[in-house]
């Protein structure tokens, strides 16, 4: 493509200050309605047309997905969507950003919230860079989900009826800008209840099926951790037992299961659950499986126009470009299997989910200037077309 762009110099001290602004708007899963509220007011005043739908009375959250809508210069242009989602999957009341060597963090005592206020921050400036410099531009859509962080949840539910997009990057991912991610995984929550018998050590414990021995006897043989290079397998959760004299009765597991390809992830959850069969019937036990789907898988060809835009934005940016695939599951998941065709990116945010989280200036600063360079790469591909 190599296309000549204008060259994209956004102000780093505005990027800062706007991110740790957006950063200290606290809006945890569930409780998105002040940052909402805020969008929708930064928004209408940027041109967009907003609207809202009511995915939240599926998980009783504050608010629903906002979806902004902007005409851009040139209508003709097929529209072109970025999303991320506005909660963050712990608090940041009270956030005390520190900078250090060119790196943002909290102090300590919250997470700093770079997932994934970062990707709405260079939104935000990367909209604003094209509108004040008077770069043309085709229809730009927002997509900013809640509840993302608590298993996908608003773009599960979104109504896509409200989006006019066919297709759109998604900003969220610890790859450093330049990150392009083509593939992302299947992914099933299994549940299994392992039944025994309970009865009293002191009185009866001849009588008892430890059920605890048969979720051990599990574990023991399910292979868990990295299965293959396309495969991850864990079990996260084990809750039981009543009272320390009380052989427990009854036990129950949860764990996941990640893969690239639908038939592999089934293959798994075949083996698990035939593993915990076997197991329960050694021991005169039983077990009872459940599946819950949490997403499907995507995978856009390196030839796709999003990838081809994606690289040739980076390298106009002087940033180099990757082409890779990720077993983390992002809403861009559920925005595929939706039919909107979109791709993960890479921003640059480290330990997330956790105090220690942080962003280099650099990343949030090239997020923004990525954007920019996206919206001209695709208005000139269509141009041209």
């Amino acid at each position: 493509m190599s296309l000549v762009l204008k060259n994209i110099q956004l102000d780093e001290e505005e990027v800062v200050n706007s991110f740790l602004e957006w950063a200290k708007v606290n809006a945890p899963s569930g409780r998105e309605k002040n940052i909402a509220e805020m969008l929708e007011n930064e928004l209408t005043g940027m041109g967009f047309f907003i609207q809202f739908d009511e995915a939240n009375v599926n998980f009783k959250g504050e608010i629903g997905n906002l979806i902004a809508y902007w005409e851009g210069t040139d209508s003709s242009i097929p529209p072109l969507f970025f999303s991320t989602h506005m909660d963050t999957v712990l608090p940041t009341e009270g956030l005390k950003p520190v900078i250090k060597d060119g790196v943002i963090y909290s102090d300590g005592t919250t997470i700093l919230g770079a997932d994934d206020r970062a990707a709405l921050t260079a939104y935000l400036e990367a909209i604003r860079y094209v509108q004040e410099n008077d770069i043309p531009s085709g229809p730009i859509e927002l997509i900013l989900t809640v509840n993302e962080q608590q298993a996908l949840q608003g773009s599960r539910y979104l109504d896509y009826s409200k989006v006019k997009s066919d297709f759109g990057y998604v900003f969220d991912s610890s790859g450093d800008v330049g990150q392009i991610i083509l593939q992302g995984p299947y992914s099933s929550k299994f549940h299994l209840e392992v039944i025994g018998k309970s009865s009293h050590i002191g009185l009866n414990p001849e009588e008892g099926i430890y059920a605890f021995e048969i979720a051990a006897d599990i574990i023991k043989n399910v292979k868990v951790g990295k299965i293959d290079e396309e495969t991850l397998v864990n079990v996260g959760l084990i809750h039981g037992g009543e009272l320390s004299s009380i052989i427990p009765g009854s036990v129950k597991m949860t764990g996941e299961v990640r893969c690239f390809n639908k038939a592999g992830l089934d293959e798994q959850l075949d083996l698990i659950f035939s593993a915990a069969s076997r197991a329960a019937e050694e021991h005169g036990g039983k077990v009872v499986n459940k599946i819950d789907k949490k997403y499907s898988g995507f995978q856009v060809d390196k030839g796709h126009q999003l990838a081809k835009i994606a690289l040739d934005a980076a390298e106009q940016i002087q940033v180099h470009p990757w082409l890779t695939r990720t077993l983390g599951g992002a809403d861009t998941n559920n925005l595929n299997e939706n039919n909107l065709t979109c791709i993960t990116l890479g921003n640059g945010f480290r330990n997330i989910h956790t105090f220690q989280e942080h962003i280099s200036i650099k990343n949030l600063v090239n997020t923004a200037r990525y954007t920019v360079s996206l919206i001209q790469s695709w208005y000139n591909l269509h141009k041209n077309d």
